[in-house]
């Protein structure tokens, strides 16, 4: 088994995977042999700016700082989409959705849906890059 498979859900099995397993299949693709490391190089650069990312979006949103909230969700949400964290790439559009459009009713409720699935894709991505 490859290390850099996503795990199975510890909980539920019909829970669905954190991690989407075509979007990691697709970043394997781009190094088939194995030998440059991609997809552990591409987990590794993701899993620094997430988990700096979600420090700086709760302190935004502590602060009342909407511009800040909705350059994290904008920068987040393709980076998330390409390791294949597809909740969290939702999470992230849908704030900036409502960012842009200044429409401040379920902020909140995204905002929290961000941190909270932030930090289950975290986890899922140390699983992965585990020794």
């Amino acid at each position: 088994m490859n290390p850099l498979q996503p795990s199975a859900p510890d909980a539920d099995a019909s829970a669905p995977a954190v991690l989407d397993a075509a979007a990691l299949q697709r970043l394997q693709a781009l190094d088939p042999s194995g030998e440059n490391r991609v997809v552990e190089r591409v987990l590794r650069a993701f899993e620094g700016s997430l988990e700096r990312m979600l420090g700086q979006a709760s302190a935004a949103q502590a602060s009342g700082d909407h511009a800040t909230v909705r350059h994290v969700a904008h920068t987040l949400k393709s980076s998330s989409a390409s390791v294949g964290a597809l909740r969290l790439s939702q999470h992230c559009s849908e704030i900036e959705h409502r960012l842009r459009r200044d429409e401040s009713a379920g902020v909140e409720a995204s905002l929290h849906g961000l941190q909270s699935e932030g930090w289950r894709v975290l986890a899922a991505v140390r699983r992965m890059l585990a020794p």
